[in-house]
């Protein structure tokens, strides 16, 4: 093994698996982006030191399994210091588009994915963590290059796009699904592998490719290729214990500027994970949805329409002749480079149609069931919960309203937050949205204090008015509120309360909405921060009911500390019991 700065690090305590009874759910860690921008000055982040604070939580209570929800590597410098490097300082856009993706170019960007992912993977002290926690990974951007899926059509259909991406795909199935990759990748050299499961003879010659016989039935494969990547989009679903379910869109494959997945993959994913609820016979009480990017979250349209407005293209002009303002501009398309990140998000205009569809689609799928569903995201550098729930007008109760779905963003593990002003002008932002006549969606103001406030060293990282947004580095933790035996429920096994009777939180029924949705909805979120029974995400805190949950964002106190130690901020989720309402049919 090897640490970020690259001498040999000494593993000195062996490593530890763990799996729960099959009377319980496992306890699940959740992190995004797992790696550094192009220029980050890493030894100014103490490189990847959360993990440490990883390895110590999971030596006090071990984690059963870690979810990785987009760029669990940064593999951007292959347009820096890698093969993409000359193709990238063509200045015409009209040649670096038409630009061969030939089979030198393949083998030195294959050579290239594979030693970063060999680099990385060995980096302490996340080589340690992922040396013996189990993992369920589902890609995003970075994973492929910075921005893949968000810049214009035309230029995202050109040879060396399609195929990074065909090499990109190849070994996230190889790394981070340890599955066997295709047995060849697009290049212009040979035609037939633009079409998927088209095979090179020169990429085979020599090699053996192992076949791969039925499909894992976690996974659920998309119907046809994605336009840029050669390859079905890799959505998953698999259970997480007795009362835990997973499932993961793959929202990068099929991606373009206008839409994330195609209709018939959200057809499909929603038949799949209904007919496996139904199967559980009523044993899974919560859906854990990954999508890599938030869907809960503030709005930036206004921000959205002045980079695409006419105002910029003078300075876009300039650009191109004097090259002013470089770095407020793309290599890649031309375009504001803020631009791809505002295309990837669910609440950019073009995908707000898209995005009330799954909303709405999620919501059913709940009701039916009777599954709490909690969407799980990453990707915009920052911790928040944002959350949707039935308006005031609906008057039902948090453990009954299936339109409650919260979003845990937890982002990133490992690169440098953005600036406070970003992270302070996002919670300014935090209006009460209206997805439709019945539900509305807000962020939870979670964050009571900075983390590690007072300490020697310790900087604020927000506003002091700014509860809502976290610019820090930080990961998630979720777990069950409540031990489980084959009677059921028990106490919580740690501080002898049972169910709900923690100190300060008394009956659900009590608990009365508050006229500000940005403050807690039910007795679970209420106290969330610091001083919340789950802000350590070591102890089961018994809230929730039964069936709840618990869930811990462990926020980084000091950039400079190696040691990565951090802040907890906790609240928990209850379980859904919708049966009151199945008499109303299938219209909701």
């Amino acid at each position: 093994m090897v640490s970020a700065k690259g001498d040999k690090a000494h593993l000195e305590k062996p490593k530890r698996f763990a799996i729960p009874s099959k009377h319980e759910s496992m306890r699940v860690m959740f992190h995004s982006c797992n790696g550094f921008s192009v220029g980050t000055d890493e030894d100014a982040w103490s490189g990847c030191a959360l993990w440490n604070d990883v390895l110590r939580v999971h030596e006090e209570q071990p984690f059963h399994v870690m979810i990785g929800g987009g760029d669990q590597i940064y593999n951007d410098s292959v347009r820096v210091n890698g093969p993409l490097k000359p193709w990238t300082e063509i200045s015409n856009p009209h040649k670096r588009r038409d630009y061969p993706f030939n089979e030198d170019m393949r083998q030195k960007c294959d050579e290239y994915y594979f030693n970063n992912y060999t680099k990385w993977y060995n980096t302490e002290p996340f080589a340690s963590a992922n040396g013996q926690i189990p993992q369920i990974n589902i890609w995003d951007d970075h994973d492929i290059i910075d921005g893949f899926g968000s810049y214009t059509d035309h230029f995202m259909r050109c040879p060396v796009f399609r195929g990074i991406g065909g090499v990109a795909h190849k070994y996230y199935l190889l790394f981070q699904h340890h599955l066997p990759p295709p047995p060849s990748t697009y290049t212009t050299d040979a035609p037939q592998t633009e079409k998927n499961g088209g095979m090179d003879s020169v990429q085979l010659r020599d090699t053996y490719v192992l076949t791969q016989g039925e499909e894992d039935p976690c996974y659920i494969i998309g119907k046809k290729p994605g336009p840029y990547v050669e390859e079905k989009s890799r959505n998953i679903y698999c259970r997480l214990g007795k009362h835990m379910a997973f499932a993961g869109i793959d929202a990068r494959t099929e991606r373009t500027r206008h839409q994330i997945n195609y209709p018939e993959t959200y057809d499909l994913f929603f038949k799949t994970i209904s007919d496996r609820l139904a199967a559980s016979k009523g044993d899974i009480k919560h859906l854990m949805l990954l999508l890599g990017v938030p869907i809960a979250y503030p709005r930036l349209q206004w921000l959205e329409n002045i980079l695409q407005s006419p105002l910029i293209g003078p300075l876009r002009f300039l650009n191109k002749r004097f090259g002013i303002a470089g770095s407020f501009f793309n290599q890649f398309d031309g375009n504001v480079d803020l631009l791809d990140d505002l295309d990837d998000h669910y609440t950019a205009h073009q995908h707000k149609k898209e995005r009330k569809e799954l909303i709405l689609r999620l919501q059913e799928l709940a009701k039916k069931h009777s599954v709490r569903i909690s969407i799980l995201s990453g990707d915009v550098h920052l911790a928040a919960v944002g959350r949707f729930y039935s308006n005031a007008k609906q008057n039902i109760k948090a453990e009954h309203d299936w339109r409650y779905i919260p979003n845990v963003i937890s982002s990133a593990i490992t690169n440098k937050p953005p600036p406070t002003a970003v992270a302070n002008l996002l919670a300014k932002r935090n209006k009460i949205h209206h997805l439709d006549a019945e539900t509305d969606e807000t962020l939870l103001e979670i964050f009571n204090q900075n983390p590690g406030v007072g300490e020697p060293g310790v900087k604020p990282k927000s506003a002091e008015n700014n509860h809502a947004t976290m610019p820090s580095r930080n990961y998630a933790i979720i777990c069950e509120s409540s031990h489980h035996n084959a009677e059921g429920a028990m106490s919580n096994g740690v501080n002898g309360h049972t169910n709900g009777d923690v100190e300060g939180y008394g009956d659900n029924a009590a608990f009365s909405p508050p006229k500000n949705p940005r403050e807690p909805l039910h007795m679970g979120e209420k106290g969330a921060g610091t001083n919340h029974p789950a802000a350590q995400g070591i102890n089961r805190t018994g809230l929730g009911g039964a069936n709840g949950l618990d869930v811990t964002l462990r926020v980084e106190k000091n950039p400079s500390d190696n040691q990565g130690h951090t802040q907890g901020y906790g609240f928990s989720i209850p379980a859904l019991e919708s049966g009151a309402y199945k008499g109303q049919g299938e219209k909701w």
